[in-house]
């Protein structure tokens, strides 16, 4: 017994050592917690903050060899793209999970993926898209696009869609969040335990991880740009040209009048420091990006076309 006891009172240097070492790589623990609790996990919005271009393409082919692909280009997000092709929630689960790249988290020791996964839903500002913004971003997506927002009442409905209620006294309470609380796919797919907490519609809430990207794609939407942006919680305004075009009545989006609304809409973004977001190819991209665009989307998918990688060069 006593020899028991010195023991414990004076321990050996191959047990200070070892109690040593497992204090140090506890320490280091709680310091990569610290620093992953900290972390921007939305590249998108990252990119927004230190005043750089987004660049990003839509996804049509959501196969798995596509999301491998995709995940390990040179893009900063991709718009998972269920206006025009299927919803199917179960699929956007199994593409997102393509899109995890271990390997890059254990080679940068960050969970924030290097393409951004948003999703943009079939559901116009004119019906009611509560449920499937529910379900894409319980899935776990960074953000959603909303096309053909018309006023700002449904871009609102936009906002809400997107929020959580928050907690009472909360400065940032309004617009009232309507979605859902069970987010456990979410939790898992991004890798925190503080989800609900980041899972707020930036820049209304500073640290939110959620970006909402507003289409405005009828002449009635350019008319009520700067309602639309003075809803609080609109992430960013995206421009379609094509649809734009045909509710102007013009066959082209090249069109003068068509080009006209943009700049109208790009000149409010501008002014209320909104970023605005537009599709571009190699001849325009740049052109797009030193007119003030600070979002562009550089082709579509289908592995990166040639084009594709032209523009993004």
């Amino acid at each position: 017994m006593p020899k028991l006891r010195n023991f414990i009172a004076r321990p050996s240097r191959g047990t200070a050592s070892a109690t040593l070492l497992l204090i140090g790589v506890t320490f280091l623990f709680v310091l990569k917690a610290q620093a992953q609790d900290s972390i921007r996990l939305n590249k998108v919005i990252q990119n927004l903050e230190a005043e750089a271009p987004a660049v990003g393409l839509l996804a049509f082919d959501f196969s798995l060899s596509n999301a491998r692909s995709l995940s390990r280009s040179n893009l900063d997000f991709i718009i998972i793209d269920m206006e025009h092709s299927p919803y199917d929630v179960e699929t956007l689960r199994s593409f997102l999970l393509g899109m995890t790249d271990k390997r890059r988290i254990l080679d940068t020791g960050s969970l924030q993926p290097a393409v951004v996964p948003l999703v943009r839903i079939p559901a116009i500002g004119q019906e009611n898209f509560l449920a499937m913004t529910k379900q894409v971003l319980d899935v776990g997506v960074f953000g959603v696009m909303f096309p053909s927002i018309n006023n700002a009442q449904e871009a609102e409905k936009a906002i809400r869609a997107m929020r959580y209620s928050q907690p009472r006294g909360a400065q940032d309470s309004e617009p009232r969040g309507l979605r859902g609380r069970n987010p456990s796919n979410a939790v898992w797919y991004w890798g925190v335990d503080d989800y609900v907490e980041r899972a707020d519609v930036w820049p209304l809430d500073p640290a939110g991880e959620l970006i909402a990207l507003i289409q405005i794609e009828t002449f009635e939407a350019v008319e009520n740009a700067e309602a639309i942006m003075a809803v609080p919680g609109v992430g960013g305004i995206f421009i379609g040209p094509s649809d734009l075009a045909t509710d102007m009545g013009y066959e082209r989006a090249t069109h003068p009048a068509v080009e006209e609304a943009i700049a109208s809409v790009l000149a409010v973004c501008v002014r209320r420091n909104i970023p605005c977001a537009i599709t571009t190819n190699p001849e325009s991209v740049e052109r797009r990006l030193q007119q003030g665009f600070r979002i562009v989307t550089v082709g579509v998918d289908g592995g990166l076309s040639a084009r594709a990688q032209q523009a993004l060069q």
